[in-house]
């Protein structure tokens, strides 16, 4: 199979996760780029940045009319997040790959778990504090500058088990979230001379664009809980994957 067939494949799957589940473009674009079509780890998160980006906004815009973004929510748990996202991106550089790919694995493992704990539910069960958005919402920019995520992987979790948004909110919001911090970490990375195959990422995000559109039809069809189950089953298999290349 050619390059450019996986690279759109890849890419539409990965759309279809973004605009279905809020989240788990990056901890999926990661291990294609990487496995399918020979980035290295530093080339693959990057590249995952500008890819989830792209679709995130795109996803935004469409979850946005259906009334599933909770704006003030989501805007003060991205705006905590920016300063740590920059920072530690300007860190990524300097930590060893492997210990990059497991740290990768285990955030994943434990947003997983977190998913499975929290209520599966299609009701908000309060509402979100000011502060623990703020808390969670600089931890989780941390951890997108670091490991070049979009951050949606955990997001998602911490909006509904630490903040009690329903699940299609957390969706929603996500993508708000997903965005905002994407684009810090891009700034910190700016100036990185990790060399970029357009030729792949360009149609890798084009076919992640279409994904995502289709993603949102199909969340409007499924139930909230089905979703968080299935958002904690996805991120339980990539993890296995990632830790396995690291410990090997």
């Amino acid at each position: 199979m050619s390059v450019l067939v996986l690279a759109l494949v890849a890419g539409a799957v990965i759309g279809l996760a973004l605009g279905a589940l809020g989240g788990g473009g990056s901890v999926l674009a990661v291990p294609a780029l990487i496995y399918l079509l020979g980035f290295t780890p530093a080339a693959a998160t990057t590249a995952s940045l500008i890819i989830v980006t792209a679709t995130s906004a795109t996803a935004l815009s469409s979850h946005a009319r259906s009334g599933n973004v909770r704006w003030k929510t989501g805007a003060l748990f991205a705006a905590a997040g920016t300063l740590p996202a920059v920072a530690a991106g300007t860190l990524a550089a300097h930590v060893p790959e492997a210990v990059l790919t497991a740290a990768f694995a285990a955030i994943a493992v434990l947003a997983a778990l977190a998913m499975l704990r929290s209520p599966a539910t299609d009701e908000e069960l309060r509402p979100p504090r000011p502060a623990r958005a703020a808390g969670a919402g600089a931890g989780l920019g941390a951890v997108t500058g670091l490991l070049g995520v979009g951050g949606g992987f955990l997001a998602v979790p911490a909006l509904v088990s630490v903040l009690g948004l329903r699940m299609r909110a957390a969706v929603g919001t996500s993508l708000l979230v997903i965005t905002i911090n994407s684009l810090a970490a891009l700034v910190a990375r700016a100036g990185s001379s990790t060399p970029l195959d357009w030729a792949v990422i360009a149609p890798f995000t084009g076919a992640a664009i279409l994904g995502a559109w289709d993603g949102k039809r199909l969340a409007s069809k499924v139930s909230g809980p089905t979703l968080q189950r299935v958002f904690a089953a996805v991120l339980l298999a990539a993890a296995g994957l990632m830790l396995t290349d690291a410990l090997t």
